[in-house]
């Protein structure tokens, strides 16, 4: 594989057809941290490429209100004898709920979009903050645009106290029903003969994972004391109007919720840091774990694991963990370092189920992917019609899915099973079915400067019948080359 393509295959997602090839392809990689992030895609099978509409990209309070009018909506029609018919419940879906569209969105993004590299590093960094669940899955998209992908020209530790204090992580680890021990709702909830407490999932995770790991060392009272820090933080954004926001947090910021009678009083004690009261105290926390060593290095090696090699050596590691330390913490600066260390080392780097179908599609120019006008609809000149949801799943690497708080592993050894593989080989054959316009393989290894194996392997499926055609193309996108696991 050519220059061009081992460095789009390792940080980014191949280069489309009509893609010009930049003449220095390290300062197109570096240059790719600055690049704009427009929301790309199509409206309909068959179309051109344009900007998504702004109605399929409404804010978190327009997200906010129409998960309101959802909630609200279903419980009128369950009251209703008979209950809720299925036709109104799809009409209600369709027009209040926003997750099918926000996940057609990120495929077209990955699919259409000029800012390959950009978009690969907000899938890591979303899989490393995993949000995935039910009653979040409606505001993950926003924070992987706004909480991750709109903070990567600043600071890890601004980019952690966004995703930290944002709505959908706050549901999906339950820290907007966590209350101080000595808060003002528990001691009001013991005298009413309610339940309320302290919840520490997210202060567990915080440490074990969004930060430090547990090579730091930390124990089970500083969990319990980030778990402090982080009390009163976050609501449940359907079952609560504006008038209730402000009565609540003092603002209708969802963003910003903050409950001062479940907070905990007084300072906290975490990793020896003693963390002041009140709701300043978490950023106080989250710049102090963004800036500690063991989250350095940490994420310095997962950063390398997931872009360099799938064994980074120590030289690797240290050379990220090193531009950590001189910029503090600034990711231009760490997501240069990670781009460095890739165009050093040449070993290969397994590319996950997820990001390795981005790059067949880009490569071959194949429509497989709906546009957004046909979300609700079925569309038959898509062979293999399948929502986006349902494609993920099928891969196995879904972000909008329920899934352990760890995220997916960077480690090929987790994705080499039979059944895994089969999985590539049955999409590889359906992208081609799906559409009649795709790139030849010869075309494709021509451009790629495929290697002699691979292309031993494709010329020996040679044939003129159509299914020699279509085996040729699976057997080069299922090619190790193509799945990152020899050296190009």
């Amino acid at each position: 594989m050519n220059e061009h393509f081992r460095i789009a295959q390792k940080l980014g997602l191949m280069f489309r057809p009509e893609e010009t090839l930049p003449t220095d392809i390290k300062r197109w990689a570096i240059k790719q941290l600055q690049f704009p992030s427009p929301s790309l895609g199509i409206g309909n099978v068959g179309s051109d490429i344009k900007p998504w509409p702004k109605i399929f990209q409404p804010s978190l309070d327009e997200k906010a209100v129409k998960l309101r009018i959802h909630w609200e909506t279903t419980k009128r029609e369950r009251k209703k004898e008979g209950g809720f018919t299925e036709a109104a419940q799809r009409a209600n879906d369709r027009d209040n709920l926003m997750y099918k569209k926000d996940i057609l969105r990120f495929s077209h993004r990955n699919v259409y979009g000029s800012d390959q590299l950009r978009l690969r590093l907000m899938t890591f960094w979303a899989n490393h903050f995993t949000i995935g669940s039910f009653d979040s899955r409606e505001v993950i998209g926003h924070a992987m645009e706004e909480a991750i992908l709109a903070n990567f020209n600043d600071s890890f530790s601004t980019m952690l106290y966004k995703v930290t204090t944002h709505p959908g992580m706050l549901s999906y680890l339950d820290n907007h029903i966590s209350a101080g021990p000595n808060s003002n709702q528990v001691r009001w909830a013991k005298a009413n003969g309610e339940q309320a407490g302290l919840n520490d999932n997210l202060g567990r995770e915080l440490l074990e994972l969004h930060t430090v790991s547990p090579s730091a060392n930390y124990t089970e009272t500083d969990i319990r004391n980030a778990a402090k820090v982080l009390a009163g933080w976050g609501i449940d954004i359907k079952g609560n109007p504006l008038s209730s926001l402000m009565e609540q947090g003092g603002t209708t910021n969802l963003w910003d919720m903050y409950k001062r009678n479940w907070a905990e009083p007084g300072n906290k004690m975490v990793l020896g840091k003693t963390i002041g009261t009140g709701k300043g105290g978490l950023k106080q926390l989250t710049d102090f774990l963004a800036a500690h060593e063991h989250t350095v290095m940490h994420l310095s090696t997962k950063l390398a694991e997931h872009f360099v090699s799938d064994v980074p050596n120590k030289k690797d590691v240290n050379y990220i963990a090193s531009a950590w330390r001189q910029s503090n913490g600034n990711l231009d600066q760490i997501h240069t370092a990670v781009i460095e260390r890739a165009f050093a080392s040449k070993e290969p780097k397994f590319q996950l189920p997820m990001t390795w179908l981005f790059q067949v599609l880009r490569l071959s120019n194949a429509t497989y992917f709906m546009g957004w006008n046909e979300i609700n609809t079925s569309n038959n000149s898509l062979k293999f019609n399948m929502q986006p949801m349902q494609i993920f799943d099928e891969l196995g690497q879904n972000l909008w899915a329920e899934r352990q708080p760890n995220g997916y592993s960077s480690k090929k050894e987790e994705w080499m099973s039979g059944e895994m593989f089969e999985r590539r080989i049955r999409f590889a054959d359906s992208i081609w079915t799906s559409d009649s316009q795709i790139q030849s393989t010869s075309v494709i290894m021509d451009r790629i400067g495929a290697s002699k194996e691979t292309r031993k392997l494709v010329e020996s499926l040679h044939g003129m019948s159509s299914r020699s055609k279509k085996n040729q193309f699976i057997a080069l996108m299922c090619s190790p080359e193509l799945m990152g696991l020899e050296n190009a």
